[in-house]
């Protein structure tokens, strides 16, 4: 099992955004025990949106600088609505370029400097022409002066998911112009029902390497799956608790290549109970907790911490 020396692990998990804004997402995560977060800037499955308000951002950085969060590893997930792969409806195609855009100046505004972005659906659409759609979406939506990066989500393969594998990742990469405002978001539920081995994650590495460069992994999403190897189902679970294992996901988080990048709890809601804060605990004491509903009960009743 994989360890760090000198450096810690940057990790947190998906937390709320909601009229306080960052400053919301930030102190949930300290409440976690958590040194890094991700967040939508509305609801995933809508595009209502409320500006950014300048001075909440403020304050939200003060809070971050004085509890340890670095804000250039902090993530923003694009809305799941985006479908950059499909432009049958050219309306709806260039809704989501211009809706992605937008978001990127959302972004901008309170300095994140990365957004993941899943990145579509072909639908009706030749696999390859649903490709070349993306690229040439994200052509039309980063210039030179873009500072966020975007990451390409790794996806299971439900439906007509694109970017399911190396191939895949790799062409949408070779077909975008600005490549250095472009990475990767692995997520390793997605890789599991896409058909990736977990278990042999260096070998996955390796192959990442040779075909896209280990500097393009961003980003981190860490799930347990409930499903099996190649499912093709997305189905997240709590750390430890599906088929990829507590110590294969503690391989994938501890491994030396990628101390550097940040690490996403996603893991599905104990009941009412956001899991974070223990499946944290888990993670730094590398120890799997069997009683994880139990003890999220106890937390939450003693209030603890805040949801």
């Amino acid at each position: 099992m994989y360890n760090y020396v000198g450096d810690k692990m940057i990790i947190g998990s998906h937390v709320s955004f909601d009229a306080k804004q960052l400053l919301t997402s930030a102190k949930q995560a300290v409440s976690y025990g958590a040194n890094t977060f991700m967040f939508y800037t509305g609801a995933p499955q809508n595009t209502i949106r409320k500006d950014i308000d300048k001075n909440l951002t403020i304050e939200a950085k003060k809070y971050m600088d004085a509890n340890g969060i670095d804000i250039k590893n902090v993530i923003c997930h694009a809305p799941y609505i985006i479908n950059l792969a499909n432009k049958e409806k050219a309306d709806s195609w260039n809704f989501s370029i211009s809706f992605l855009k937008n978001e990127i100046s959302r972004i901008t505004k309170m300095g994140i400097n990365y957004i993941v972005v899943h990145p579509g659906n072909s639908l009706n659409l030749d696999r390859m022409e649903a490709l070349s759609n993306i690229a040439i979406a994200i052509n039309h939506i980063i210039d030179k002066d873009t500072v966020p990066m975007i990451l390409l989500e790794t996806m299971a393969g439900k439906g007509t998911e694109c970017g399911i594998n190396l191939y895949e990742l790799k062409y949408m990469l070779e077909h975008i112009n600005m490549k250095d405002k472009v990475g990767i978001c692995l997520d390793t539920c997605h890789l599991n029902d896409s058909g990736i081995n977990l278990a042999q994650f260096d070998d996955y590495l390796a192959d990442f390497d040779q075909e896209i460069g280990l500097d393009k992994i961003k980003c981190i999403h860490v799930n347990d799956s409930k499903n099996a190897i190649g499912s093709h189902k997305d189905r997240h679970a709590n750390l430890g608790y599906g088929t990829i294992g507590f110590d294969n996901l503690i391989n994938v988080l501890y491994h030396p290549l990628l101390k550097k990048v940040p690490k996403i709890l996603e893991t599905p809601w104990v009941g009412e109970y956001p899991p974070y804060k223990l499946e944290i605990e888990m993670i730094k004491n590398k120890k799997f907790n069997p009683n994880l509903e139990k003890d999220l009960e106890i937390l939450y009743r003693d209030k603890q911490t805040v949801k």
